[in-house]
């Protein structure tokens, strides 16, 4: 990720705020995706507004895999995921700015989710094809970028998904990020 539009560690506080969900309800997004025991990639988790309640939908026979190259946000998600006793669920990797470092998740990851992630990565193509690579065929990818990333960069950056294989489900704005659903053939 590139490091001078690294989003502040200490701002991941208001990411967690229980406000947000008044804007985008991670459980209401992702309920059509998300079945027990399914294995599940958080790129660019944060504090976990979406690790946690992943966690929470794939239940004690799944698993996701928290990335963030930061190891404050990581430090504060373990803590929250412990206190809702997820620990054994959640599994947090810090990750380089040049890679996500989930080589060993080939072709296992049901689905994957990078939530205004997409934009601050030092080369867009290469955590694309990161994503692809984790994802096993048929397994979903969903991403957004909020709305200071202007349309037509959304619609560069959904093209290179789709150039990588994947077709896209649906996309829509809600809480003030465009977000686009994609499947992987």
């Amino acid at each position: 990720m590139k490091e001078h539009h690294l989003f502040p560690w200490w701002a991941g506080y208001l990411l967690i705020s229980p406000l947000r969900k008044l804007t985008i309800n991670p459980k209401v997004l992702l309920r059509d995706y998300i079945q027990p025991g399914m294995e599940l990639l958080d790129a660019g988790c944060a504090m976990g507004f979406f690790s946690i309640p992943m966690a929470e939908m794939t239940g004690p026979e799944g698993m996701v895999y928290c990335v963030d190259p930061q190891k404050k946000m990581l430090t504060v998600l373990e803590k929250r995921a412990a206190k809702k006793g997820l620990s054994g669920i959640i599994e947090t990797r810090e990750c380089a700015f040049t890679s996500l470092k989930v080589e060993d998740l080939s072709a296992r990851i049901d689905l994957a989710l990078a939530f205004a992630v997409l934009h601050e990565t030092r080369d867009r193509k290469a955590f694309i094809a990161e994503i692809a690579s984790s994802l096993r065929p048929g397994g979903i990818f969903i991403f957004a970028e909020p709305h200071v990333i202007s349309g037509d960069e959304f619609a560069e950056e959904l093209a290179m998904i789709e150039n990588v294989g994947f077709s896209t489900l649906a996309q829509f704005s809600r809480g003030g990020n465009t977000i686009a659903i994609t499947k992987k053939a």
